[in-house]
């Protein structure tokens, strides 16, 4: 059976990712510090800023390594550079968890695939660094999938709406960025199809179609707690601005496409 590692195993996707994969391949994961892990024989302590990779590596021997992880962007390009080391000399492929954020200096339309990143961030411009790091590898090594806003019945923002509807304090809204969305279950089952097939290159795993940030917000609200809310509305320029990226060359089967309103019925 192939042995898969998820890095950031711990984490709201990466776990999502270890649920679904873990019933069907040898999955592993790591954690870090998380004391609800520690008796689990599938999950290896990592630390970014300690190292010790190479022995989780050399025990698991994994054919994919999923990179899911969080933490001080230094420590992470160190990590990666390890980890391209490795895939180059071993029977083993990368996948990458990217964001739509490296295309954020583009405002004017959704981004594709192979369209050019271009990120005024920072969070966005070190995504971009670790994807070219990534890159540098033969096709069929590597997958990088770019994420959208991934929401959840537990995910960390579905957790501060949830918060903010209870307190009756303002959600922050963003009324003219255009994005589109996906669900942790969603994703991790359009993972699952890729892994199986055998896929590589460069796929954008969002919604389908596209809505602006408030709608969205203001649409959950009122279907997961029948009620309007409070808004903050930000502008963050004069015109409308798109945070979003789609599919055109990797497009996966529709029935495993979801449009923005799956995802508002699965969270409520």
């Amino acid at each position: 059976m192939k042995s898969i590692l998820i890095l950031g195993g711990s984490g709201f996707i990466g776990n999502t990712l270890y649920k679904e994969l873990g019933q069907y391949f040898n999955t592993y994961g790591t954690y870090n510090n998380e004391d609800s892990f520690k008796k689990n024989d599938h999950f290896f302590d990592f630390n970014l800023e300690n190292g010790g990779l190479n022995h989780i590596l050399n025990e698991i021997k994994p054919k994919l390594i999923i990179s899911a992880l969080r933490g001080d962007f230094s420590a992470q390009l160190d990590t990666h550079s390890y980890i391209m080391e490795y895939v180059r000399s071993n029977n083993c492929r990368i996948m990458f968890l990217s964001s739509s954020n490296v295309f954020d200096s583009f405002r004017h339309y959704p981004s594709y695939e192979y369209d050019k990143t271009l990120s005024e961030s920072i969070y966005g411009h070190f995504k971009i660094r670790i994807e070219n790091l990534i890159m540098s590898l033969p096709i069929g090594k590597y997958a990088i999938i770019r994420l959208p806003m991934i929401f959840g019945m537990n995910a960390p923002r579905t957790k501060e709406i949830d918060q903010a509807i209870k307190k009756k304090i303002a959600i922050e809204v963003f009324p003219n960025t255009i994005i589109n969305v996906n669900s942790d279950i969603r994703l991790s089952q359009q993972i699952h199809y890729i892994i199986n097939h055998k896929k590589t290159g460069i796929f954008h795993l969002g919604s389908t179609d596209l809505i602006s940030h408030f709608d969205f917000i203001r649409t959950l609200v009122e279907k997961r707690h029948k009620t309007i809310g409070i808004y903050k509305q930000v502008f963050t320029s004069n015109s409308i601005r798109y945070l979003a990226s789609l599919p055109r060359e990797n497009s996966l089967p529709n029935h495993i496409q979801p449009s923005y309103i799956d995802i508002l019925n699965d969270l409520s």
